[in-house]
């Protein structure tokens, strides 16, 4: 193979890892609080897919983003709140259950409402202007998208280790009920792990449908199933770990693309899954949990 061209599938790999990243970020930031895997996640991901749709058909793309954004996080926050909180004291199954349920609510609302057909997603056209930088070349997302994520993983490390709310999300991590009788407002904190999880997935839906043009009830099912992977391959917890499972899925799947074999592309991530469940259940960054007796 080329040089160049390994260069070029390489920056794709890249790109396509940095959407999945931001996205296994949210996964790993609720099951830190909660310990629980919010699968519905992933159907929040494809509702900012139609919330672009549906906004820049009336207004510019950079007037519709920070809608798309806003409402996304609403919609998180809003999930939480109406499926999760009533459960706060019920049995771990019991919320993942809830969880399933609340997956499969938006995917028909959205088939209901927005019909099974797939719709154009809007050309975003300052994120399409295609650069040549040496031997690369890509549209400007391709290029953002690594560095965005990069940009936006550190401010989040920051703020969950400078910052009161941050303090608090890492004293609710750690004992949630301790937490709750030293006077840490849960249901707050809680909510803000929401918003910031539906924030990089409102992003990494930019990021992810503009490369791919197209947004139907189901596109979030499979993005969200690979991001969960990515969770769990750099240790479900752990925020580094959930960025650098992004990377290696999006850069895996490129490898197979490129070496002819995309029709294994998808099996390629749950067949890591089990060989790192297998030889390493708590992932690249997961440590080992002891259990309280």
């Amino acid at each position: 193979m080329d040089f160049a061209v390994f260069l070029q599938h390489c920056l794709t790999g890249i790109s396509l890892g940095g959407a999945y990243a931001l996205i296994a970020v949210g996964y790993t930031m609720v099951y830190g609080i909660l310990r629980l895997i919010n699968f519905a996640h992933g159907d929040i991901f494809m509702m900012a897919g139609y919330f672009m749709v549906f906004a820049s058909s009336s207004m510019p793309w950079y007037l519709a983003t920070p809608i798309v954004l806003i409402a996304t996080v609403i919609l998180g926050v809003l999930i939480e709140r109406a499926a999760y909180k009533p459960l706060r004291n019920a049995p771990r199954m019991s919320i993942m259950i809830s969880a399933i349920g609340v997956s499969y609510l938006l995917q028909n609302l959205a088939t209901y409402l927005f019909t099974a057909l797939p719709r154009g997603y809007p050309t975003l056209t300052a994120l399409k202007k295609i650069f040549q930088i040496g031997p690369l070349s890509a549209s400007l997302v391709t290029f953002i998208t690594p560095v965005l994520t990069l940009a936006l993983v550190y401010v989040l490390i920051l703020l969950i280790n400078h910052s009161k709310i941050g303090m608090a999300m890492r004293a609710v991590s750690k004992d949630f009920e301790t937490a709750q009788l030293m006077g840490i407002k849960i249901n707050r904190v809680i909510s803000f792990t929401f918003a910031i999880g539906s924030l990089l997935a409102a992003i990494g839906s930019i990021l992810y449908f503009t490369d791919r043009m197209t947004v139907f009830p189901f596109s979030g099912a499979l993005p969200g199933l690979k991001c969960f992977v990515a969770a769990v391959l750099g240790g479900i917890g752990s925020i580094p770990g959930a960025m650098v499972g992004g990377f290696i899925l999006g850069l895996g799947e490129t490898a197979l693309v490129a070496m002819g074999y995309s029709t294994f592309s998808d099996a390629f991530t749950f067949i890591l899954l089990i060989v790192m469940l297998i030889f390493r259940p708590t992932g690249i960054f997961g440590e080992k949990v002891t259990d309280k007796v």
